[in-house]
């Protein structure tokens, strides 16, 4: 009876292990699709972020709160609509408009990556709302370019991802402007 207790024991912990291994390949087989999911773009929700409302949209990677404060989107860069020093840039109006559809007059939740502030005193954020997270969306359907400064760099790999996608399907600024913007490597 003994000899046959450790057999029977070792067959039960390996049909275990096995189907345990076999749900775990099915999560990660589910979270390859949602990466690999082009069209949806990829959300996460953090416990340091908080919930304001947007009370107008400056541009399309800039935002001000009902609070007054500015915040300025973290891992990318839309073309310029009201910097007097540069002229109304390829897409800008697009981005700006695009931005505005998205938050304009919505609970938009903030998160922070390393730094809290630029050098003109913007918060610098990433912006989700609803379930649609913001900066990867306006860089994912050419909107937005990648602009990556370290140390904020959490998200810098899915918004390289989300460029060359938007530029290998030929969308918004990447189809319509002569020039490309440069992306940050």
């Amino acid at each position: 009876m003994k000899q046959l207790v450790i057999p029977v024991l070792i067959i039960i912990f390996t049909v275990s292990l096995i189907l345990s291994l076999s749900q775990l390949k099915k999560d990660f087989k589910s979270l390859d699709q949602r990466v690999l999911n082009k069209s949806q773009p990829l959300k996460i929700s953090t416990a340091s972020s908080s919930a304001f409302l947007v009370s107008r949209v400056i541009d399309g990677d800039t935002i001000e709160l009902s609070s007054g404060e500015k915040v300025r989107y973290i891992g990318m860069d839309t073309p310029e609509t009201v910097d007097p020093r540069k002229p109304i840039q390829c897409f800008g109006k697009e981005a700006s408009l695009e931005n505005k559809k998205l938050v304009e007059g919505k609970t938009v939740t903030l998160t922070k990556d390393v730094s809290d502030k630029d050098k003109y005193g913007r918060l610098l954020r990433y912006v989700y709302v609803g379930k649609i997270f913001v900066n990867d969306y306006l860089v994912r359907y050419g909107f937005a370019h990648v602009a990556t400064f370290p140390p904020d760099v959490i998200f810098a790999e899915q918004f390289k991802q989300a460029e060359q996608e938007a530029r290998i399907n030929n969308r918004g600024l990447w189809k319509n402007c002569p020039v490309k913007s440069p992306s940050s490597n």
